[in-house]
């Protein structure tokens, strides 16, 4: 199983601005990094009219798209079924990915780094678990745990190599 690594925060913290500066990177500093966003809107990644959105809405619980470029693979999931993290990440090809990154699950037994801003409303302690690898803040704070400064792309970065270079030394 690939590692995961969760980046948690509030809402309107950075989750999304940070993890689009961090990819490139760890790409940079050859880590090849996979992504699974978690949402709590309803959403769709096909486009209503094209064939695959038309086969889909027909019944087909598993629609997969492919070209030269790239493949999609859409899978329904009745609302009863709860989504399990290491099942998604179960999907990932050890091949061409060293890293997931997850934005969001926050509530996972999964490795974190929780992002603080000041402004944002929530307690950082609320955020806080056993799991919880680094706290990465645009202010001063005192933890027990190596605190990292959320706008310092290159320094999470770094700090994300070196904690994956353990973990596969473990």
């Amino acid at each position: 199983m690939l590692p995961l690594l969760a980046v948690v925060a509030w809402s309107d913290t950075g989750k999304t601005t940070l993890l689009t500066k961090l990819i490139p990177c760890l790409k940079a500093k050859g880590i090849r990094p996979g992504l699974i966003k978690h949402t709590h809107h309803e959403m769709d990644v096909d486009t209503p009219g094209k064939d695959s959105y038309l086969l889909r809405k027909a019944g087909a619980d598993q629609v997969m798209v492919a070209s030269s470029q790239r493949w999609a693979l859409m899978t329904e999931t009745p609302a009863a079924i709860k989504l399990e993290l290491r099942d998604l990440a179960a999907q990932f090809d050890e091949n061409i990915t060293d890293l997931i990154l997850v934005e969001g699950f926050k509530g996972e037994d999964v490795p974190k780094i929780v992002l603080w801003r000041e402004e944002v409303k929530g307690e950082l302690s609320d955020l806080l678990d056993k799991k919880v690898i680094a706290v990465a803040s645009d202010i001063a704070i005192e933890v027990n745990m190596p605190r990292l400064d959320v706008n310092n792309v290159d320094e999470i970065a770094q700090f994300i190599v070196e904690w994956l270079a353990e973990c596969s030394n473990k």
